[in-house]
């Protein structure tokens, strides 16, 4: 934060005490005048329709009430508005002037794109039987937005598209394996367009809802100097270690990934601070570009946006939002300790230093300083949620308000702590060439963790939805945004605080009309990513891309899951995260649930989602398409085909945990009971992680032998997935039937997912016999009532449990399962070793591998090993 200007009044004065928008950019363009006021205004609306829509407001005050479809409707048509008018058709164009032609293409494709919004009454009145001028309407919108999609993303998803949409009109002339009937330009245009089934579908929906608000609630924080304050607090921490800039790195990408939702974005924030860095410690540019591109990507599966994939994942799987990050987390910490293991072993083999101290600490003060860092934080956000969760417990009508009092007590009370050490809180592009003061740094920001600990608490204790969390917690946000640098001038006795009042307006400002331009790329990704989930629902692909990996994989689950990783890798090239998840949930997680249990594997849908999510984002690193490599690479100057290639070295943990959770899904936390069983969980994946790293590297103490590696690969295996070796010695589960299979669903834990055996006919007439992992829900009184929780309208009969209905949107109707469908059997867990009993062998062949490796360092200590 700058101080207060010294001049009581002049042209100084009035500068600072008016709104500046003529430096904002809103996208590629960078006008002047009123086209960059209208810029920002454009984006400054967007923002506060969206703070108004996800408010209680609309249904307290009954005005400017709208409804689900109509948000979706607008909420495209600023983006689209914003993206014609914020970025030329050619990169070669003028970037200072926005021409007439695109000020005419913004307005038909805002009005196009609106549509829904203006005429909902006539549009909804014949649903399925369009006018001429409707169909005519779609098209146009159609058309601009995959314009809009091509100037904002470039080519790659507009040709999917096409690609797509060219599937739905020639499908009849296809091959016999994906042929089908086709489908009239008529009805494709009006199921894209005019229905939620397309562009206006699921996906749309989360963006102008959930993914808005925390995109936004990352640009605040960004304004605020929260992204600065995380990466210095990361090299005060980490810099002094060996590789610590490095170690700083993956965990600023961290930090940035709770926010972000974009890894691409990620590597563009962190990088410029980082990277340089990492050089200057001695790692080779290459080599810093690629910690950088894997911390950014592993960003992306960082609770709790997750790329905005998780908001995506609770439309998409039907879970809970915190159920969603409670599988995602053991991966998502899995993968960053991972990558510190990494960096380390990297500074290890190059005998490579951190930072210089400005002083050499005792022991004392290194440990004071590492509980200043991870537990002074975690005691931040945990002090807020046990006092959150004590006040709702004594004073449940009255603790929102409370804790909203007691939030803004500690905001005061940290920003005074503050600032003694205020100029620790250099600019965000201020490079870093020494040391900080670890103590100092921390503390010039405490306050930055609030906004942070207020969410978790409306999520977790106040249990408010994901959207009404975000806005409380994204209003707290604007209020510190506009509030600190006022409060800091009159802490310090300044005269001048009605000009930091004003800089704090336009702190706000910058922040609002940042987050809308950051949503721009997210709002034109999902809406055409809309068209390859109409495509999914309007033809049927889905269960052609399940015969087509069914027929080449032979029913083998390896092969098959190998396949539908290549499948994702190349269908997230050039995709940002959000699109990219949408295109491969959409194609490819279906396909692993129905061949899995066509062949014996019960797949949970969560598994499966963020089995094809982990493999789209291995797009962002992997040549010959990999942007974060290239964004990296561009700032270290370094070559990007060489840093792709070492990126996706380093991000091979992330290609293997996937596997290893669909087959063993105790490692998402499905089927793990109590805190005991959890730590095991994570503790075994974790040093299964670091023996996989070992092995990929070369390295554990010193440089590995060939049989270290192959010895250390088993117990890679045998860390993370036990059943491999255990279940063959006994039968893992026993099969139920009848009553027992009743008593079995009745008895069944809280939130359990059970085995259930189903058989039936399809709609499409096919006969099934396949299993499925259900979901059962809360405790009922008969298993029928169970069964109701996970959507099931079932009968008892003699033989099982007859399926009437299924609820649409439901986990069994996502699931697969269909009406006249018969539960046959039940499967629960049988009298059997415990298969963590495997983790003994595999412990004591990896200490034989690192007191083998000790004893070779010890016998040649001066030996260097060549890197």
């Amino acid at each position: 934060m700058s101080d207060a200007s010294n001049t009581d009044s002049g042209p100084d004065a009035a500068r600072k005490r008016s709104l500046n928008t003529a430096n904002m950019a809103m996208g590629l363009r960078h006008p002047q005048g009123p086209v960059a006021t209208l810029l920002v205004a454009a984006g400054l609306t967007w923002s506060a329709f969206q703070l108004w829509v996800a408010s209680p407001l609309p249904e307290l005050l009954g005005v400017l009430v709208f409804n689900e479809a109509r948000i979706r409707s607008l909420h495209l048509a600023f983006a689209v508005l914003l993206a014609f008018l914020a970025y030329p058709a050619r990169r070669s164009a003028d970037y200072g002037t926005v021409p007439v032609h695109d000020v005419v293409l913004a307005v038909l494709a805002a009005l196009g794109a609106g549509y829904l919004a203006l005429f909902y009454a006539s549009v909804s009145a014949h649903t399925g039987d369009p006018t001429d001028f409707e169909v005519a309407a779609a098209a146009v919108g159609l058309g601009l937005l995959l314009e809009a999609a091509r100037r904002v993303l470039g080519l790659p998803m507009v040709m999917m598209a096409l690609a797509l949409l060219g599937y739905i009109f020639l499908g009849q002339w296809m091959p016999d394996l994906i042929a089908h009937k086709g489908a009239s330009f008529g009805r494709t245009m009006s199921h894209m367009w005019l229905t939620t089934e397309g562009v206006f579908g699921v996906a749309l929906g989360v963006s102008a809802g959930l993914i808005f608000l925390f995109v936004l609630f990352g640009a605040l924080l960004e304004t605020a100097g929260a992204g600065s304050y995380f990466i210095r607090s990361a090299v005060a921490l980490l810099g002094h270690m060996r590789g610590g800039p490095a170690k700083a790195a993956v965990v600023a990408s961290a930090a940035t990934g709770l926010i972000s939702g974009s890894s691409i974005t990620n590597v563009v924030t962190t990088g410029p601070l980082t990277i340089p860095l990492i050089k200057r410690v001695g790692y080779p540019g290459e080599k810093a570009a690629a910690i950088e591109v894997a911390a950014s990507v592993n960003g992306q599966v960082m609770p709790p946006v997750m790329g905005a994939a998780a908001f995506l994942m609770v439309e998409y799987v039907g879970v809970p939002y915190v159920q969603v990050l409670k599988h995602a987390l053991i991966s998502a910490m899995v993968s960053y300790l991972g990558l510190l293991y990494i960096v380390h072993l990297e500074a290890v083999k190059a005998d490579l230093r951190g930072l210089p101290r400005r002083h050499s600490p005792h022991w004392q003060r290194s440990l004071k300083n590492f509980a200043l860092g991870f537990l002074g934080i975690a005691l931040v956000l945990a002090v807020v949620s046990v006092i959150g969760a004590v006040v709702h417990a004594v004073l449940p009508n009255l603790s929102f308000m409370v804790m909203a009092g007691l939030l803004l007590v500690a905001y005061v009370v940290l920003l005074r702590m503050s600032l003694p050490h205020a100029g620790e809180a250099l600019p965000a592009d201020a490079p870093i060439t020494s040391l900080p003061e670890f103590a100092p740094t921390l503390r010039s920001g405490m306050h930055f963790l609030l906004p942070v600990g207020a969410l978790v608490w409306n999520l977790v204790i106040e249990q408010l939805s994901p959207t009404r969390a975000a806005f409380w917690a994204t209003l707290f946000l604007a209020f510190i945004v506009l509030t600190q640098r006022p409060l800091m001038a009159w802490f310090r006795g300044d005269r001048k605080v009605t000009d930091a009042a004003w800089e704090g307006m336009q702190d706000l400002v910058d922040g609002l009309a940042a987050g809308a331009r950051n949503m721009i790329t997210v709002a034109i990704a999902t809406a055409t990513a809309g068209i390859i989930v109409g495509t999914v629902t309007l033809t049927g692909i889905g269960l052609v891309m399940t015969e087509l990996v069914t027929a080449l994989s032979g029913g083998n689950i390896i092969v098959m899951l190998a396949l539908v990783a290549m499948i994702c890798l190349v269908l997230g090239m050039g995709l940002p995260t959000t699109a990219n998840y949408i295109v491969v949930s959409s194609l490819m997680a279906p396909v692993i649930v129905n061949i899995g249990a066509q062949n014996g594997l019960f797949v949970p849908l969560i598994a499966a989602h963020l089995f094809v999510f982990y493999f789209g984002l291995m797009a962002d690193i992997t040549p010959p398409v990999g942007l974060a490599s290239y964004a990296a690479a561009s700032i270290a100057l370094a070559n990007p085909m060489r840093t792709g290639i070492i990126a996706f070295r380093y991000s091979m943990r992330m290609a293997l945990l996937p596997f290893m959770f669909v087959l063993n899904p105790k490692l998402l936390l499905i089927g793990v009971d109590g805190i005991g069983h959890t730590l095991i969980t994570l503790a075994s994946a974790t040093l299964a992680g670091f023996a996989f790293i070992s092995v990929n590297q070369g390295w554990l103490l010193i440089r590995s032998t060939t049989t270290e590696r192959l010895l250390m690969l088993l117990v890679v295996f045998m860390l993370f997935h036990p059943g491999l070796f255990m279940d063959p010695l006994n039968t893992p589960y026993h099969q139920l039937n009848g009553t027992a299979a009743e008593a079995a669903i009745l008895d069944a834990p809280d939130r359990t997912q059970m085995r259930v055996l189903l058989s039936g006919t399809t709609l499409e007439g096919d006969q099934v016999e396949r299993g499925v992992l259900l979901p059962l829900g809360t405790p009922a009184a008969t298993a029928t009532r169970r069964l109701a929780n996970s959507g099931i309208d079932a009968t008892i009969v003699d033989d099982g449990f007859d399926i009437r209905r299924v609820d649409f949107g439901s986990q069994a109707g996502k699931l697969g399962i269909e009406a006249g469908f018969r539960i046959i059997a039940v499967e629960v867990p049988g009298d059997r070793i415990a298969r963590e009993w495997m983790f003994v062998p595999a412990l004591l062949l990896l200490a034989w591998v690192a007191r083998r490796q000790r004893q070779r360092r010890e016998a040649a200590p001066t030996t260097a090993d060549a890197n």
